[in-house]
């Protein structure tokens, strides 16, 4: 491609400088897959943010614009941070709603591990036990065992049955081995 023509692609009909390719990029969202659990705290959590955080915030600002000359105000500049901040968050969560895909029961394999499945795993070398909730990667949380599809251990896992042993690459180079000891429906 020349550089005539590049520079053509990358200019909207307004002429403004943003490369289609970077635009059509933005377009595709990623799906969420979460548990129902999951589905319900994210709910929760837009609704806290909409209707409390909201509210806390709007009274912050309400109260800076009371001191005074809001162009040297720090108060109403911390508040006005805040209320974009929180308006981000929201943003984003509402994102994850909309692009969400609930597993049910029904969806999860009981034969293999796939999301929503509770799986136990023996370290091989360190003869050490732990079972991991399956989830999406919105609701990983290695310290209340649930354990990402796409983590490093659960792309290895994934579609694999009771009795199998996976080597798994940590990022730090060393090779782990699991032996999947149980698989069950969450």
């Amino acid at each position: 491609m020349t550089f005539s023509g590049l520079l053509g692609t990358m200019l909207g009909r307004d002429g403004a400088f943003a490369p289609r390719i970077f635009i059509e990029e933005a377009r595709k969202v990623k799906e969420v897959i979460l548990t129902p659990e999951g589905y319900k705290k994210l709910k929760e959590e837009i609704e806290h943010l909409q209707n409390d955080k909201r509210r806390e915030v709007a009274e912050r600002i309400r109260v800076a614009r009371q001191f005074g000359d809001i162009a040297e105000n720090s108060e109403y500049d911390d508040a006005k941070n805040d209320q974009a901040l929180l308006e981000h968050r929201i943003a984003i969560l509402e994102e994850k709603l909309a692009h969400a895909r609930v597993i049910t029961k029904k969806d999860i394999e009981k034969d293999v591990v796939s999301v929503g499945s509770h799986v136990k795993l023996r370290d091989v070398s360190a003869k050490e036990t732990v079972e991991y909730h399956i989830v999406g990667s919105a609701e990983a949380n290695p310290a209340e065992y649930k354990l990402s599809n796409e983590s490093p251990v659960g792309k290895a896992i994934m579609g694999k049955k009771k009795g199998e042993t996976v080597e798994v690459q940590t990022p730090r180079g060393k090779a782990l081995k699991y032996k999947i000891l149980d698989i069950k429906a969450a």
